[in-house]
């Protein structure tokens, strides 16, 4: 047993396991002499950073989020990543990135040991450089330019390859290392050296002292001296593996070492369910134990010994002996700046190697299901489609019990954890679930017409017509906060539109989502697409989610401003709909009516100050000031207890002021309040340009000229006359229901409901026609007629 075979200490230094150390270091506990062979530097100055990152090893990591707290990581470096594409010297870019990315780990108190291939490379550099210059240059002379270029090389023995490269790599990896300050250990070892009890206890006792001295052991096999692989029955059994390539190497150093954490880095993204390149390939984002047969290997990498069914046996050899394992791509140039530590912080990259199956289904088979049902959903007579709708509406009222009790357990649990505008929209009621109900019939009454609405019809030429249809988008990704009464909305808009749906809720709704996604698909089961809808419940990462860009067709956040923003950067190919900020403005005119302005101004900041269509800027004219008008709105704000911020300008018409304002574009979402002052409804509007966020913008004037000129200049998605800005929403529009707020200036905008989830597609219908017959001395010609719509449903 590993048990038996391992203790810790320091053990005599056996003449096999080669050892090189850029530095001297003491042993703090053991008066023994330190591993170091030669000196070189001084020992690393940074002192040791004491993390919670220790845990029981035994078993691996169940989940990819669990993956920070790794403590020991084994990074193995595959020849395809430490080497260029010639095969001839290293990629020193990469390997820069590798060694930053390790000592950035090192230095947050993890121990972190490296697994490398490139000597053989690397040697083989240098030796087909000095066979060149060996050459006589009497010989290069004569024989002409191109005869030199054409010289021919012998072939290099690994071995030779190897032993020439060995010290030129570690020299390179020490320079790196020293950088940032960390001192790296070379160890070469063989297969030999784990198939005897005291050598193997050396090791272990050498790579503890190593790690214990803040120290990045650096493991090779001794390829100048390894001999050929013998067939054997390995991979068999936690105790039985052999080193025949860096792979095997890894993963046996990974258990024998109690490693919490094995990355193995090649030129690929990870596991594959076919050969990677082929047209049905697809990445496997968490393999299980008994997986294998279902995957089909393809040749292995351009370089090194083992290719991916190596890596796999490997792979799950560690896993057997409690290492947690990822397989991913150290050399595409967009990600390997980061890869490490994207792993380390449990993004989703490569193939995760987990005992632990989850028990629905992933989050890439959610999607593919809820694309499938989502097609079948759109194939749906309109009718049908209203019908599950309706039925939708019912169960949220016959079931009104059940929903509160299930929202009252995530209210319970969110006491003292959220703040109060957040328990408000986590919060349900008996009005709000009717309310609800009442959208959704909205919704599905305005549905009857709308996949495959004929938008234009003409006549290309005889018997050649054209039309353009309304069609879903796809898959939709919406992610929410606290919003338990988004997810009925965002699942009638869907089921309306033919859209496929994922919907990923806050954790602090999770009873309540989990209840009313219950119901969805309830609802749905009467025309058997219940999987058009999905609700994700794994633990996948916002970040995560937003890079299925071959699943997700759009995604539409629900949530805070920084939400919004943050998914829109994280979104790789996706395009996002939605707004990151609501700054919405409100311009009392010189010409207001004293009595509308306090009641708009009232209702816009007062009613709900956490909505994104809340009053956050409030501008005044300059005759405004120091009126009866300009009093009233004062003291309105003052007993509403909404906290005044000054813009520059008002601020230097006062002699105390309210503190003056950090930044005229801020989304207060709580009774705080931007006022500022203006001298015209052009600096007004150029003010709006300037600091709002083209969300909802209000002018208050009993002057129609004035109100026409300000709605027809005002860029923004909802532009108001004398209303609160309150009534920028699905709903109170009347499309039922919204996904959200659009300021995007493409496909949808304003309050996006049912029309916003389509797009067109376009049918042509002919007898035999080829563009040929179009041609200058072609028998038809281009009409390009108009044609009648059909007239929609005014039901």
């Amino acid at each position: 047993m590993l048990s038996q075979v391992f203790r810790s200490g320091f053990q005599p230094f056996n003449q096999r396991l080669l050892l090189r150390a850029p530095c001297t270091a003491l042993s703090r506990s053991n008066p023994v002499q330190p591993l170091a062979i030669r000196h070189v530097r001084s020992w690393s100055n940074i002192p040791f950073i004491t993390v919670p990152l220790s845990r029981a090893h035994g078993k691996s990591f169940a989940h990819r989020s669990e993956l920070k707290h790794a403590k020991r990581i084994v990074v193995k470096l595959g020849s395809a990543v430490v080497t260029r594409g010639d095969e001839c010297g290293l990629a020193l870019g990469r390997l820069a990135s590798i060694v930053e990315q390790v000592s950035v780990l090192q230095n947050q108190g993890r121990e972190m040991m490296l697994v490398t291939s490139g000597a053989v490379a690397f040697g083989r550099q240098r030796l087909r450089h000095e066979i060149l210059l060996s050459q006589s240059v009497r010989q290069a002379l004569h024989s002409g330019q191109n005869q030199l270029k054409e010289m021919a090389i012998p072939v290099l023995e690994a071995r030779a390859c190897a032993a020439a490269g060995q010290s030129g790599l570690m020299a390179l990896y020490e320079a790196m290392f020293t950088q940032y300050s960390i001192c790296a250990a070379q160890i070469l070892v063989t297969n030999l050296d784990f198939h005897d009890e005291q050598k193997r206890r050396n090791l272990n006792g050498t790579l503890h002292e190593l790690l214990r001295m803040n120290i990045v052991p650096i493991i090779n096999t001794n390829d100048a001296v390894v001999p050929p692989a013998e067939p054997n029955s390995d991979l068999q059994g936690v105790n039985v593996i052999s080193v025949k390539d860096n792979d095997s190497l890894a993963a046996r150093l990974a258990v024998e070492m109690k490693t919490d954490l094995l990355i193995v880095l090649s030129d690929v993204e990870g596991l594959f369910d076919s050969p990677p390149g082929s047209d049905d390939a697809k990445l496997i984002d968490i393999f299980y134990p008994g997986d294998q047969q279902s995957v089909t290997f393809g040749t292995k990498s351009r370089v090194g010994l083992g290719g991916m069914e190596a890596k796999v046996k490997a792979a799950l050899w560690a896993l057997q002996g409690g290492t947690s394992v990822v397989i991913a791509n150290g050399t595409h140039p967009k990600v390997s700046g980061h890869v490490i530590t994207d792993i380390v912080e449990g993004k989703k990259v490569g193939t995760f190697f987990s005992e632990v199956k989850p028990a629905g289904p992933t989050v890439e088979q959610q999607g593919e299901m809820a694309r499938s049902g989502g097609r079948m959903l759109a194939t749906l007579e309109p009718e049908q489609r209203a019908e599950i709708i309706h039925h939708l509406a019912d169960l949220l009222t016959d079931q009104r019990d059940a929903i509160l009790l299930a929202n009252k357990k995530d209210l319970e649990e969110a006491e003292g954890r959220l703040a109060a505008p957040l328990l408000k929209r986590l919060s349900l009621s008996t009005s709000k679930l009717n309310s609800l109900a009442i959208g959704l019939r909205q919704i599905a009454a305005s549905s009857q017409d709308s996949v495959g609405r004929v938008l234009r019809r003409t006549r290309i030429a005889k018997n050649l017509e054209l039309e353009q249809v309304t069609v879903p988008i796809g898959v939709l990704l919406v992610i929410f906060e606290s919003r338990p009464d988004c997810l009925p909305q965002v699942a009638a808009l869907a089921i309306a539109s033919g859209n496929g749906l994922l919907l990923k809720g806050g954790k602090e709704a999770a009873h309540s989502n989990r209840i009313l996604h219950l119901l969805t698909q309830e609802a749905l089961s009467i025309h058997g697409v219940k999987e058009a809808v999905q609700l994700v419940n794994t633990r996948e990462e916002v970040e995560d989610l937003c890079r299925l860009d071959k699943i997700i067709d759009l995604i539409i956040p629900r949530g805070s401003s920084q939400l919004v923003r943050d998914i829109q950067k994280a979104a790789k190919g996706i395009p996002v709909m939605g707004h990151s900020e609501g700054i919405c403005h409100m311009y009392v005119d010189s010409e207001a009516n004293v009595d509308k302005v306090t009641r708009l101004v009232r209702d816009s900041k007062c009613e709900y100050p956490a909505a994104c269509n809340a009053l956050e800027t409030l501008l005044i004219h300059r005759d405004l000031l120091r009126t009866p008008l300009f009093d009233q709105i004062i003291d309105m704000l003052r007993v509403e207890q909404v906290k005044i911020h000054a813009g520059p300008k008002f601020a230097s018409y006062l002699t105390f002021s309210p503190s003056e304002v950090k930044s005229l574009r801020t989304e207060y979402g709580d009774l705080e309040l931007c006022i500022e002052v203006v001298d015209s409804i052009q600096e007004a509007i150029d003010h709006i340009h300037k600091y709002g966020s083209s969300h909802t913008d209000v002018i208050v004037t009993e002057d129609e000229k004035t109100a026409e000129f300000f709605l027809h200049h005002v860029d923004s998605a909802c532009v108001f006359w004398n209303a609160s800005t309150r009534f920028s929403d699905g709903y109170r529009f009347g499309l039922g229901a919204e996904v959200g707020i659009s300021t995007s200036r493409i496909h949808a905008r304003g309050p996006v409901g049912l029309e916003g989830l389509l797009t067109t597609k376009w049918l042509l219908r002919g007898q035999d026609h080829v563009v040929s017959d179009f041609s200058e001395h072609g028998s038809l010609k281009y009409l390009h007629e108009n044609l009648p719509v059909p007239q929609r449903n005014s039901n």
